[in-house]
Formats: C-alpha cells, structure tokens, sequence
C-alpha cells in the first residue's frame, strides 16, 4: 500500500509540472507566437501530456516495456478522457447544482487525478 501512495505522490507532481508546461507554452504559442487560442491550448495540451508521459514512465511507475508507442497512446487516450471527465463535472456542478466555477473545477480535477491515476497504473503501466 505505501508503494501505492508514493506512486500517487509521484504522479501528482509529474501533473503539477506538467500544467506548468501546459500554461506556459500556451501563454508562448498564444501572445508570442500569435496563434489561435486553441491551436495554441491544443498544442499545449499535447505537449503537457507527453511531459507528463515521459516523467511518470521513467520516474512513476518506472516503466521498461519496449512497448512506447503503445503506452504513450493509452496515457493519451486516458488524458482525453479525463479531460471529458473534468468538462463533464465541471458542467454539471455550475450549470445543475449551482456551484461556483472554481469550486466545481477543483472537485473535477481531484476526480480526474483518481481517474488518470488508476487507469494509467491498471492499463498503461
């Protein structure tokens, strides 16, 4: 169990720096590059995955399977599901319950780091 917990430990540091990585390149692709917000955000998104991919392989989980390709696209494929997950909780929780926004966006994403979580740890790792 306490291997579980460092694991968590681990993973929620490897998602911190990568919403470093996620912000800052938006903001670099956004106000100096000029691009599309979205382009920019959906780039950055990518780009934050694959970080967080890369560090949670080696550092994480610790990962030696010769099978990358096939683990980078399932921590993608959880990531966007995920990220359905975060929209889907945040939606309800403003728009049924009434909550406030950052509220509801916190809640979502403590669901969502379960989510990415168990999953990558049952299925990618």
């Amino acid at each position: 169990m306490e291997t579980l917990i460092v694991k968590f430990l681990k993973f929620c540091a490897v998602g911190f720096s990568g919403l470093l990585v996620d912000f800052s390149v938006t903001w670099l692709l956004k106000e100096k590059v000029k691009l599309n917000k979205y382009v920019a955000n959906a780039i950055a998104f990518i780009t934050a995955a694959t970080s967080n991919y890369i560090l949670n392989r080696v550092w994480t989980f610790q990962s030696t399977s010769p099978e990358i390709v096939t683990e980078y696209l399932s921590f993608v494929a959880i990531a966007v599901i995920g990220l359905g997950i975060n929209t889907a909780i945040v939606w309800f929780l403003v728009e049924k319950r009434k909550l406030n926004f950052y509220l509801s966006k916190v809640v979502a994403i403590g669901v969502v780091t379960c989510w990415n979580f168990g999953m990558n740890w049952w299925v990618t790792f």
